[in-house]
């Protein structure tokens, strides 16, 4: 048997093709369609916490479904992230402070496995994972010895430090939001 030799694509390929997709070391992996209202509505809730929390922070802005360029063959696009002291207009391309990432059925072993392994090498500081379907937040600090978890939040406050920045997200107003956006829903049918 002969080995075969799979394409290995680099940005510069990635800059060029058509939809969404993501480029981890060479391989094209294609995003799903477009998240569900939850996923979305979640998504934007801790990207407005984040910026409100963040609102008096000049280094730091933050982002939602932004490439992420890792190095020429590894793009990500996280659902949100937190930047300081990034000087690129196209993508980020230092590794965020914070990255949110909101995990979906068809997200997850990207996200909780090959995407976090990726933040953790980079030196992201603090990684998110979001359950819409549950209303809880696994939180992790990347330390000396990787990423080690600070707890799940379903509900109480999130503190946190960036560039010297100090913010932090209420996840029991936040994951109320969803809830009653729930309940409306469900009331409506």
């Amino acid at each position: 048997m002969t080995a075969r030799i799979l394409p290995n694509y680099t940005y510069e390929d990635y800059e060029k093709w058509q939809g969404e997709w993501q480029l981890i070391d060479g391989v094209p992996f294609a995003m799903a369609p477009s998240p569900v209202k939850g996923h979305q509505k979640l998504g934007y809730l801790i990207a407005r916490a984040f910026d409100d929390a963040l609102d008096e922070c000049d280094e730091c802005e933050v982002y939602y479904e932004i490439d992420y360029k890792v190095n020429d063959k590894t793009v990500l696009r996280p659902d949100v992230v937190v930047v300081c002291g990034d000087e690129s207009e196209r993508y980020v391309s230092v590794a965020p402070k914070i990255v949110a990432e909101v995990v979906s059925p068809s997200t997850a072993h990207l996200d909780e496995g090959v995407k976090k392994e990726i933040y953790e090498e980079e030196g992201v500081e603090y990684f998110l994972l979001l359950y819409p379907e549950d209303l809880v937040a696994k939180i992790y600090k990347n330390s000396a010895d990787g990423f080690k978890k600070v707890g799940d939040f379903a509900k109480g406050v999130w503190r946190f430090e960036v560039e010297g920045c100090e913010g932090e997200v209420d996840f029991s107003a936040l994951f109320a939001r969803m809830r009653r956006r729930a309940r409306g829903q469900a009331s409506r049918r």
